[in-house]
């Protein structure tokens, strides 16, 4: 026995009134993580051994439950000998609810495999919330394999968190196949399922998960109503959130600030930005959170004039804006052509709030140029910043060259893009489109061709429109619908009634060298086109049409739209890829400036 370990034996059998004193203390501060470094400072004058794993169990409990730094509590388990399972555990749900660096919980779980200790049905899960906060799907792969090699795998807690984790990750298909798999299923599993296709662009998978969710009779909460908005809001599904909204007023869930941040979003998003301003309006408490999402919903809807106004109201509160709230603040001015005041709020982030403009500002910036038509001022913009540019940044000058016919800024904003993301679909698009414009039909073909030989597809347009419930799509020419027969001679009657009131297709928009007749036909197919007539065939008169866009709305489908609404006496709201359009009476709220 060496001499410490004898001081050890030693002062045990003389003191452990001291060492049960320092536990008994440990326990009693759960509250204050000053107590704890008084108490630990104690057990040291008192020469109470750290090593020793029962004290220094309780105290890297205490220090994890305090959300104290893990260096703390690493630095006390370093000098424990033989922790139990407990204690590894501990550590590992740590860094797993650690906000900076939750990776060293794998590192100490293989540690912990080397010391010969064996996990328990613990360890498990809080191992995997921790991959979960990395993204890093394969590590969650091969820690599902230990799971089923140990038998841990049917434990309903170890299942909520595999199901956890690759819904983060963004693996909707083995969380899916986890989840039908589970014989049980509580509240967390069907949150954390609904949750992962919600955020990874698979909201019609959600909403039919809640309805299976609801046929089952579990009662949903205010994670499951945060993503179900979430999903309602990808889709414009706007009755199935006003229904979700009568259900938070039903059960009290009105209160909640996250929540009703989620319900402002949401009706911003479906393009109903009254029925936000009146959500803001009743909100009894407020975060920047909270002012950001109608700024930016009144933005996107091309109301900046108001989106301005909200910002001065919510500095005469005293609030102090983010960096988030000048993104929204330079998007209004982007959106509704608002030059000067643009350049005024991007010198204030800086000067008055000592915010260092971000690549995000910057894009914002760029955008305000280039949809004024600036394009090589734009060019000259993204030359002088401090900061790389990004693709989004090449991209919005590539979008901007295309539809300002500036084909030499163009092809530069390509050749960056091609060393930034080489593959992206988008950027062959408006290439091919602004060398159609120019009439260099060979480029466009070479465009294509290599298209096809870097394996690149082009994301096809769609539409999606709530009727009744659910959620219909359409693409280009779709004839999929029960009633597609009576869609296509309704657009035929519409495109005669337009040209009654002055319609002529602009077919400068089909960038094809195809006849002019090919080019009416291919702009009357058009997918909101296709969407409307349907909406026009299956509802009242009157009632307002809201149509979800995945790409930009094209000119002709802008000028024809403004037509349709004045000729059906309909509201039509369009969310097309970068903002909303709202057709009254022959008119749009984006002043034919998007």
């Amino acid at each position: 026995m060496n001499v410490s370990s004898k001081l050890s034996s030693t002062f045990f059998s003389t003191t452990p009134h001291i060492l049960t004193k320092c536990i008994t203390l440990i326990q009693h501060c759960a509250s204050s993580k000053h107590k704890l470094k008084q108490i630990h400072a104690f057990s040291i004058r008192h020469n109470v051994p750290l090593n020793n794993p029962d004290i220094g169990k309780y105290l890297i409990f205490t220090i994890v439950s305090l959300s104290a730094p893990m260096s703390y509590a690493n630095n006390v388990f370093t000098l424990l000998h033989n922790p139990n399972v407990f204690t590894w555990n501990t550590m590992i749900r740590g860094y797993a609810e650690s906000d900076n660096n939750s990776a060293p919980a794998l590192s100490l779980y293989r540690k912990m495999l080397v010391s010969c200790v064996e996990p328990d049905t613990h360890t498990y899960p809080f191992l995997l919330k921790a991959i979960s906060k990395s993204l890093n799907v394969r590590e969650g792969e091969m820690i599902h394999s230990v799971t089923i090699r140990n038998g841990f795998e049917s434990l309903i807690f170890v299942r909520n968190s595999l199901l956890h984790i690759y819904a983060a990750c963004g693996d909707t298909e083995s969380a899916r196949k986890v989840f039908v798999s589970m014989d049980e299923r509580d509240l967390v599993a069907w949150n954390s399922v609904i949750n992962g296709f919600a955020l990874n662009g698979k909201p019609n998978e959600a909403l039919n998960l809640f309805r299976e969710m609801s046929l089952e009779g579990v009662e949903p909460d205010g994670f499951t109503v945060v993503s179900l908005l979430s999903a309602c809001a990808e889709l414009g599904a706007l009755e199935l959130g006003r229904r979700v909204h009568v259900y938070l007023l039903k059960v009290g869930l009105t209160e909640n600030l996250h929540v009703n941040n989620s319900l402002l979003d949401f009706y911003a998003k479906c393009g109903s930005i009254r029925e936000a301003q009146q959500v803001f309006g009743e909100m009894r408490e407020r975060n920047v959170v909270s002012w950001t999402s109608l700024i930016v919903g009144l933005a996107v809807n091309g109301f900046g004039e108001e989106a301005l106004e909200l910002f001065k109201e919510m500095e005469r509160q005293k609030l102090v804006p983010g960096e988030i709230t000048f993104v929204g603040v330079l998007y209004a001015c982007s959106h509704c052509g608002m030059m000067e005041e643009g350049f005024n709020y991007f010198r204030r982030m800086k000067e008055e709030y000592g915010i260092m403009p971000k690549i995000e500002h910057y894009g914002c910036m760029v955008d305000l140029l280039s949809r004024a038509g600036l394009v090589k001022q734009a060019y000259e913009y993204i030359q002088d910043m401090p900061l790389q540019p990004n693709a989004v940044i090449w991209r919005t000058l590539l979008g901007a060259c295309t539809l300002h016919g500036d084909l030499g800024l163009g092809e530069i904003a390509r050749s960056h893009l091609l060393k930034l993301e080489p593959k992206h679909s988008g950027d062959y698009v408006l290439l091919s489109n602004l060398y159609a414009s120019e009439r260099r039909w060979s480029d466009v073909q070479i465009v294509r061709r290599s298209m096809i030989e870097d394996g690149v597809w082009k994301t096809p347009g769609y539409s999606l429109v709530e009727l009744g419930n659910r959620v219909f799509e359409f693409t280009m020419g779709d004839r999929s619908h029960p009633r597609s027969q009576d869609v296509y001679a309704l657009l035929e009657k519409i495109t005669e009634l337009l040209k009654l009131e002055g319609y002529v297709p602009h077919t400068e928009n089909v960038l094809a060298d195809i006849e002019e007749e090919e080019k009416e036909q291919a702009l009357s197919y058009h997918s909101e086109k296709v969407a409307i007539a349907f909406m026009l065939l299956n509802t009242a008169p009157g009632t307002p049409i809201r149509v979800v866009k995945n790409l930009r709305v094209c000119a002709d489908c802008h000028m024809a739209i403004k037509l349709i609404s004045k000729v059906y006496n309909r509201e039509i709201v369009i969310r097309d890829r970068s903002r909303f359009h709202h057709f009254r009476g022959g008119s749009c709220s984006c002043k034919n400036y998007w």
